[in-house]
């Protein structure tokens, strides 16, 4: 990026010395703090091309749509360039690999996890349901795993919900309570989700952490930028989405210690979202994360306004600050104006806390780790111009961006395949078709009764008049004719005299004519 920092560090800016962040210190954590407009996202641009620029993939979300100019080269004002040689930085102007992702699908490439992946945790913490609802959840996901049943999409999660309320007294006995006013709850909780765009965030294809972790020909290492201009206005759907990405990393990559430099750094904007009404439970695996992901390469910058907005068992974590100016006009503000004040290592040069008050634009008090992981005495710095393009891109400079990306086409087609809304869809339809079969063969064998009834009947009936005819047979044996057998001996004697009288012509007629 520049000749002005060491190898194996970054340089960040200039005090009345170069300001450098350690890479093999990076995974410590950090912490970018400061009020609207003093030039926290600045700063965040320079940390990610710097780390871009020593070969280190960056995740960052971009909540204001001006973090997008880090894919352009920068055009440098005077300022900027009066700034850069005032600290003996050669000010270059390019851009840096960069991989646009956008939950909507619209500004970046589409990106997906599954409800199974998601899990009940972190669905509830989304959802905002309470611990009785939470617990139903539980259940939930519990009947779907021993019944095979994929939850892949929101319309999967709907149709368990419906599943274990149809079967609402076998899932009680097996499982606990479950109520079907809590189901209710909960797909009311889904229908909201989906009306804030989270339907977009299920399915598949799935986000493959890998594709977060590239490196160009050139080795350096892909930004993945995050448009979530539109995703900040559900905030909930923001932080819970943001911590699965930190919970996946986590699980999934492996322990390395203390590299050289990190695997990935997170820069997690807007932090404050994620720790405001947060129960116990999600801040203890907040914690947890944080605590441990070190261990895996994983470096996390906190973005925030105030340092009081991040708990003191995460902010003790975070070994490398950048304090931008503070307003403190409120007690609550003068509170935390101490607190940011109280945690730097003191510098005799100045009084820390009215320093942080009387920073300009693009200045910061910056503490990091030494070699030994000791923070430093801190300096009020000002921070070096970026290289890249200070605000956004256009939406032509995007859309090359994307086509020329690693990941074009991997993620914008949805797949859907059989999960369980097609299982218990296919259940229910043989379920039916049983009963139908069940109805059409008990339809066919009472018709089939009465049929038999009726021949029953017929044949009785045929019975009795064959027993009332019998009497009038044996008369009729007896002697006395029937008019047709009269009738019959009648044509014969008729017939029989008429042949008689015929002969009888013959003979005579023949004796004449002798």
């Amino acid at each position: 990026m520049d000749g002005a920092s060491d190898p194996g560090t970054l340089f960040v800016g200039f005090s009345d010395k170069p300001e450098t962040l350690r890479l093999d210190r990076a995974n410590r954590h950090g912490l970018v703090a400061g009020a609207t407009g003093t030039g926290k996202t600045v700063t965040l641009q320079i940390l990610a091309q710097g780390f871009s620029d020593a070969g280190v993939p960056v995740f960052a979300a971009d909540v204001k749509g001006d973090l997008s100019g880090i894919s352009q080269p920068g055009s440098p004002n005077e300022r900027l360039t009066a700034r850069a040689e005032g600290m003996n930085l050669t000010l270059t102007s390019e851009g840096a690999p960069t991989v646009f992702w956008d939950l909507f699908g619209e500004k970046g490439h589409p990106v997906r996890t599954t409800v199974s992946e998601m899990g009940p945790l972190l669905l509830a913490r989304m959802l905002e349901l309470n611990d009785v609802q939470e617990g139903v959840l539980n259940i939930v996901f519990k009947v779907a795993d021993a019944e095979g049943l994929l939850l892949l999409d929101l319309k999967d999660l709907q149709a368990a919900l419906k599943y274990v309320a149809e079967n609402e007294k076998s899932v009680d006995a097996e499982y606990g309570n479950v109520s079907a006013a809590t189901i209710g709850t909960i797909q009311r909780g889904l229908l909201t989700l989906e009306t804030q765009g989270g339907a977009n965030l299920f399915g598949e294809p799935a986000l493959a952490l890998s594709d977060l972790m590239r490196v160009n020909a050139a080795g350096k290492g892909m930004v993945n930028i995050l448009a979530a201009d539109t995703l900040i206005q559900s905030p909930r759907l923001y932080a819970t989405f943001l911590l699965w990405l930190l919970s996946e990393l986590f699980e999934e990559l492996p322990e390395i210690g203390d590299p050289e430099k990190p695997r990935l750094v997170f820069f997690f904007d807007e932090a404050h979202l994620l720790f405001r009404d947060a129960p116990k439970s999600l801040l203890q695996k907040v914690e947890q994360v944080v605590r441990l992901i070190r261990s895996k390469g994983v470096s996390v910058f906190f973005v925030t306004q105030n340092p009081a907005d991040v708990p003191d068992t995460v902010l003790s974590q975070l070994g490398n600050r950048f304090q931008h100016a503070l307003r403190a006009y409120t007690p609550g503000e003068q509170k935390g104006l101490r607190a940011a004040a109280s945690s730097f290592r003191p510098n005799p040069a100045f009084d820390t806390a009215e320093t942080i008050q009387i920073l300009g634009v693009g200045e910061a008090l910056v503490s990091v780790l030494d070699a030994k992981g000791i923070p430093s005495v801190v300096a009020k710095t000002k921070i070096r111009p970026p290289a890249s393009r200070l605000g956004p891109d256009t939406p032509a400079e995007r859309q090359a961006v994307m086509r020329l990306s690693p990941v074009s086409g991997v993620y914008e087609a949805l797949k859907d395949r059989e999960s369980a809304f097609e299982i218990l869809k296919a259940r229910a339809g043989r379920a039916a078709k049983a009963t139908a079969d069940e109805a059409e063969a008990a339809e066919t064998a009472k018709r089939r009764e009465a049929e038999e009834k009726a021949w029953e009947k017929e044949r009785a009936q045929r019975d009795r008049d064959d027993r009332q005819a019998a009497p009038q047979s044996r008369k009729r044996a007896s002697g006395r004719q029937t008019m047709t057998e009269a009738f019959s001996k009648t044509l014969v004697r008729t017939i029989a005299s008429q042949v008689g009288r015929e002969i009888l012509r013959g003979i005579m007629g023949g004796l004449k004519r002798r």
